[in-house]
């Protein structure tokens, strides 16, 4: 099969497309013909070795880890699914991906992917789907009437939160850039705070929230948030409440009963099938920005290293 790969840690130039073997399902597995493969700034990290002590990869690699495509081939011991279903999975960051014609996947992984969206486009719903949902649910334990602060709106995680906050009852105030206003105010984000115009801390001032969700910037170059600034923002949290971070971790003991929570995103498939029916419901959008050639890969993460991708790219074959 047709396959981009990489064979040592480097920068963007260490992607080939080339040919390799085709996965075969093993006990527990399923083999998926990829119909589209997600992108995740994550990707660029792994690549460039950055994050080889928490996601050590076994070369040569092949990278992304969302996936929607249908099943050609079940392994011993799945029950549920069979040939020709058409599935979505958050697949095991640190396994051969999905930038292949065709991807093994847990059985245990998997959900039936939406109606409501072109097949590859779903691939944009796992990892950034869930995410959300246990950052929201899990960790913040967010409830109905509560208040949420989403820092970093603008990206895949962020459109999610607001969007599942929302449905859960919670006023949501979001920060985002200006080219991603308009499409977290579809989202019905209650108030929207321009952070390139105003900074975040100033702008909300005096507040606090039920929840705060701190999100990773969306290229992984950018500076992270200093301690003083992760400071600052748990200091935005209201007594009791959660301060929920995708990247930097706030301090342990916060006081005033402020639980500090670094997230650490797991498949699940429930959580999975219930995004895809929300989506399939009308309740949830997956904001895929553009389709590319997977021979565009090293292309795509250049751009995202460089801070130019807005929203998901989803890579195709085709």
């Amino acid at each position: 099969m047709k396959a981009v790969r990489y064979h040592s840690y480097g920068d963007s130039g260490v992607l080939v497309y080339e040919e390799a073997d085709r996965p075969v399902a093993g006990p527990g597995q399923v083999v998926v013909k990829v119909a589209g493969a997600a992108f995740n700034p994550l990707d660029v990290a792994i690549r460039a070795g950055f994050v080889e002590q928490v996601f050590p990869v076994t070369f040569p690699h092949v990278p992304n880890y969302d996936v929607a495509g249908v099943i050609t081939e079940v392994g011993v011991g799945v029950s549920g699914w069979s040939v020709g279903d058409a599935v979505v999975a958050f697949l095991p960051v640190t396994a051969p991906g999905a930038a292949a014609e065709y991807a093994a996947a847990p059985a245990e992984a998997l959900a039936a992917t939406p109606r409501a969206v072109e097949l590859a486009d779903a691939a944009a719903l796992p990892s950034a789907g869930l995410t959300a949902w246990q950052s929201l649910f899990e960790h913040a334990s967010l409830k109905t009437g509560q208040s949420i602060l989403v820092n970093g709106a603008g990206g895949a995680v962020g459109g999610y939160a607001v969007q599942l906050a929302r449905q859960a009852g919670a006023t949501v105030t979001a920060t985002a850039s200006a080219r991603s206003l308009d499409r977290i105010r579809s989202y019905g984000a209650d108030r929207i705070i321009d952070y390139t115009a105003t900074p975040v801390l100033e702008a909300v001032a005096g507040q606090r929230f039920d929840a705060v969700l701190h999100l990773a910037p969306t290229s992984p170059d950018l500076v992270p948030t200093s301690p003083e600034e992760i400071a600052q923002l748990v200091g935005l949290v209201a007594d009791g409440g959660a301060f929920v971070s995708t990247t930097t971790l706030g301090p342990e003991d916060a006081g005033r009963g402020v639980r500090t929570v670094r997230v650490f995103t797991r498949t699940d498939a429930t959580q999975l099938a219930e995004l895809v029916a929300r989506v399939d419901a009308g309740d949830l959008k997956i904001n895929v920005v553009e389709r590319r050639p997977l021979t565009d890969l090293a292309a795509v993460h250049d751009q995202a290293a460089a801070g130019r991708l807005s929203g998901k790219t989803v890579l195709t074959l085709a």
